[in-house]
């Protein structure tokens, strides 16, 4: 699943925008919201992360912008999950109506998107992460329980963290993706060499290994760096720097950190949302990856660089970031710059293309 575009409507600080992702109707891998302060970059990943197959929420009634009646709607290009679908999916805020829909039209979209709805809290896919621009790293121990739950599992129906810093920290989350796939691969492995035939959750937890070791490889390149593995005696991640010395999440650069929680927290969502195509990485499944705030922790050098990182690392996810830095845009194609200004009146525009790039 990927987005092709998504209208909001008097929701504050747009009164009614509409944002495409797609160049020729194929949804472009990569777009940089751009803005300042109080220009809505937030709202507009929160509103997406919150408007999707298995969970649509309502505006909330405190950030209504105008008279109309806030409103959100995407609409998303199916992949994996219904790869014949002739046309796109939509995807509403609760009890939205449209300009020029008949009853028996707004009756027909509301069972549609019920049944996906359905379809996405049964049988998974529609893999969708939401990467809050406060997060944090606290120096916490890693704590391993119910990994088949906490880590191996897409909850589609649980709602996004946006602006709740108590939510953000994403050390222990990290520490899980990484150690959980490493034991359980490596138990796999031992399995299949005593003769056992490997099982489709053996195969799983290798082929996610797998992917956390090229996707980070990539990822830490600015940084002289490259995952080792797991302690034996701790179980906690290790990195290995270019001197061969060994060391802990907690001493990664913090620029590093935050590039390796998000790798991990977007193959998280890519494998927990079920198997995929046979003989397809994680890292080339469909998801859409929304971060806020993509400059945060990172060094000026770094910057230029985030862009071509993140789709080398993970090409199958449709990255969707915001950032108020002009080196992040200035390393963008044409085309992947959507930028917010605030308009002459209240509220906020939206321009693409050679607008977007006049910073």
């Amino acid at each position: 699943m990927k987005l092709a575009r998504v209208r909001i409507r008097a929701l504050s600080p747009f009164a009614d925008v509409t944002v495409s992702f797609v160049d020729d109707g194929t949804p472009r891998p990569l777009t940089v919201l751009f803005g300042g302060d109080r220009t809505g970059k937030t709202t507009l990943l929160a509103t997406i992360a919150s408007t999707r197959p298995g969970f649509a929420a309502p505006p909330p009634p405190s950030r209504k912008f105008g008279d109309a009646a806030p409103m959100v709607i995407c609409d998303y290009v199916l992949g994996e999950e219904d790869e014949e679908r002739p046309h796109l999916l939509r995807v509403s805020s609760p009890t939205a109506v449209l300009e020029g829909e008949s009853p028996d039209e707004t009756a027909f979209r509301r069972k549609e998107q019920a049944l996906f709805d359905r379809r996405a809290q049964e049988q998974g896919g529609f893999a969708c992460v939401m990467i809050s621009g406060v997060r944090w790293f606290s120096r916490t121990p890693n704590l391993l329980t119910q990994p088949e739950r906490t880590v191996g599992r897409f909850d589609v129906r649980a709602p996004p963290v946006v602006e709740d810093a108590t939510r953000a920290d994403l050390t222990r989350e990290t520490k899980q993706v990484l150690s959980y796939a490493v034991i359980g691969a490596t138990l796999a492995a031992a399995e299949r060499q005593k003769g056992a035939t490997l099982d489709a959750k053996g195969a799983h937890l290798i082929a996610l290994r797998e992917a956390l070791e090229e996707t980070l490889l990539v990822l830490l390149e600015p940084f002289g760096r490259r995952f080792e593995g797991v302690a034996l005696d701790t179980l906690e991640p290790i990195f290995r720097d270019a001197e061969g010395r060994t060391t802990g999440f907690e001493e990664l650069p913090r620029g590093a950190r935050h590039l390796v929680a998000i790798g991990a927290s977007v193959l998280r969502a890519i494998g927990g949302a079920g198997p995929g195509a046979l003989g397809r990485s994680l890292r080339e499944r469909d998801c859409v990856a929304l971060v806020d705030d993509i400059e945060a922790g990172q060094d000026q050098a770094t910057l230029r660089a985030l862009p071509g990182l993140l789709r080398r690392a993970i090409p199958g996810a449709q990255w969707i970031l915001s950032t108020a830095s002009p080196a992040v845009t200035s390393a963008c194609t044409r085309g992947e710059t959507v930028a917010l200004r605030r308009a002459e009146s209240p509220g906020v525009d939206v321009a693409d293309d050679d607008e977007a790039m006049l910073h």
